[in-house]
């Protein structure tokens, strides 16, 4: 008997030395520094966040801010573009990706449009979700209801094309436009 009282009174004291140490680390999770009782400005300064949600990267700026920020390579894209007959004459690729969130993206659209002879407008409100003012009437699928993948836009305009292998092409040119002008 004299044994087991020994062993459950050293198993308390070590759950009652644990709690102590818990305890004097402060509370933890959610509104921690409030329940502490530290003020914000108390907090340590350290260079590495704790905050998980800080560690996601930010999205990135909208197409039209990345290339007006990249004049000249905008300058060249679309002078590329325009030759390949991807861009009309009177339209840059500033205004053509105005709704995309990625210059990627957008020089993958061009072409996929261009490939596969979709309209560029329908495909652009398919991929960004954002009714274009444009003539929508010819339009197959969800034109603007909720963004798409671009093998998924591919197949709901053309069902009948190698959707996975189209996309995969068009996103390898826009990737080889972007590195030729130093993107």
């Amino acid at each position: 008997m004299k044994k087991l009282c020994t062993v459950v009174g050293v198993v308390v004291m070590v759950i009652s030395f644990g709690a102590v140490q818990a305890a004097a680390q402060g509370p933890q999770g959610v509104g921690a520094s409030v329940a502490a009782g530290s003020a914000p400005s108390e907090r340590s300064h350290s260079s590495h966040s704790l905050n998980h949600v800080k560690w996601v990267k930010k999205s990135p700026k909208p197409a039209s801010d990345q290339l007006q920020t990249k004049g000249e390579q905008d300058k060249k894209l679309t002078a590329k573009l325009q030759a390949q007959g991807l861009l009309s004459a009177n339209t840059d690729l500033k205004s053509a990706c105005d709704t995309f969130k990625s210059t990627d993206r957008c020089l993958a659209a061009l072409h996929v449009s261009h490939n596969l002879g979709l309209d560029f407008n329908c495909l652009k409100s398919d991929l960004t979700g954002v009714q274009t003012s444009a003539d929508m009437s010819g339009c197959k699928g969800t034109a603007g209801s909720k963004a798409m993948s671009l093998d998924g836009a591919i197949r709901a305009l053309k069902p009948e094309a190698k959707a996975k292998a189209e996309a995969k092409n068009a996103e390898k040119q826009a990737h080889d436009d972007l590195k030729e002008v130093g993107a």
